[in-house]
């Protein structure tokens, strides 16, 4: 970013604090209140959340980047969930009983700001009480009927169909280190044929998944330990943009390759199976649904990106930096591989299936 982009950036912030405090708060009856920014994100999504203070009551503030008929959706997932007994911030209305303000074609919503300290991933505790939280939101989510009115975000991505077309990708990206021959692509083909196996044992997989059979639930769809907070003994569940209508091997299967890429949990399969024991106490994973999870985890997913987005842009991107990522992710092929043997064996899907 240069100096005019920071500047205009800044500039924008400050102007977004006056169009809070005048054009929005108001609306709160906060308007004598402070804010204190938490996030601004002045892309084409643009968002912001701001902490706003008033007396001994703190609430968060947000700007989101989606339109009405999204809002309703999301506002109706997080009712349905509130009122099923899940700990999620609600969306508290205005003086003229709306559950946001509209100003300049933008959207605020406000809720009550949740003290909680953000999930540890390296705390063992943490981890087991929400993969169980999210088993539970998923069993009472499975009727979820959205208000009247709601655009109906739903999921339903067929697996096995995106990554036959990685893997093409990958094939792609080898012929391109063929012929660039330069730092990455050496690195990328010493490491290639490893990560193309985990690749085709992915999509030989989710070839046999019976689409029909998956477990279906409203998903969370970016449940993560950022949006997982824990106030006392409550787990509190932040940060709905991105909830839809999905499979529930979805919602856990992100939140465990979350988990098991980083270097303290790195592709531990104890922590795996108890994140899935934990989970099955409130929604059991049928066997398609264990399988959805399998080709989730399997597939070389930070590998396939680095090398198409490498030579997507090769002209123009930092090489040393996409050198040092490629680094960095070759290092755990072994151990994801590993994983992914001795997870299957565990499970007993397939057991003739061995990358």
């Amino acid at each position: 970013m240069n100096n005019t982009e920071i500047e205009k950036s800044t500039n924008d912030i400050y102007h977004f604090k006056d169009i809070i405090a005048n054009n929005i708060l108001p609306f709160y009856n906060l308007q004598n209140a402070s804010i204190e920014e938490i996030k601004f994100k002045n892309t084409e999504k643009q968002r912001a959340v701001y902490k706003v203070t008033n007396g001994n009551n703190i609430f968060c503030l947000k700007k989101v980047y989606y339109n009405e008929a999204d809002l309703l959706f999301v506002y109706s997932a997080m009712e349905w969930l509130y009122r099923n007994g899940i700990f999620v911030p609600r969306l508290l209305p205005t003086i003229d009983n709306n559950r946001f303000v509209l100003y300049d074609g933008m959207i605020f919503i406000l809720s009550h700001w949740i003290n909680g300290e953000k999930c540890d991933f390296d705390n063992i505790s943490n981890v087991i009480d929400s993969s169980y939280n999210l088993g539970l939101m998923h069993k009472v989510s499975k009727n979820f009927k959205p208000i009247f009115g709601s655009n109906i975000k739903s999921g339903y991505d067929n697996i096995y169909m995106s990554h036959s077309k990685h893997m093409q990708r990958l094939l792609d990206s080898a012929n391109s280190a063929y012929f660039n021959k330069d730092k990455f692509s050496k690195l990328f083909l010493s490491d290639f044929d490893k990560n193309l196996k985990l690749a085709k044992f992915s999509t030989e997989l989710a070839s046999s998944i019976n689409f029909d059979k998956l477990s279906r639930s409203l998903c969370h769809g970016d449940y993560v330990n950022k949006n997982i907070l824990f106030e006392d003994e409550k787990v509190w569940v932040i940060d709905f943009d991105k909830c839809s209508y999905n499979y529930s091997a979805y919602d856990i299967s992100y939140f465990l390759r979350r988990l098991l890429k980083r270097n303290n949990t790195k592709w531990d399969v104890t922590l795996a199976l108890n994140v899935l024991e934990s989970y099955s106490k409130e929604n059991k994973l049928n066997q398609d649904d264990i399988k959805y999870v399998l080709v989730y985890l399997s597939f070389p997913q930070k590998f396939w990106r680095l090398s198409k987005d490498y030579y997507n842009n090769i002209s123009k991107c930092n090489k040393f930096s996409f050198y040092t990522m490629l680094k960095n992710t070759t290092l755990k092929t072994d151990s994801q591989i590993e994983f992914i043997n001795t997870l299957t064996d565990s499970l007993k899907i397939i057991p003739s299936l061995k990358i």
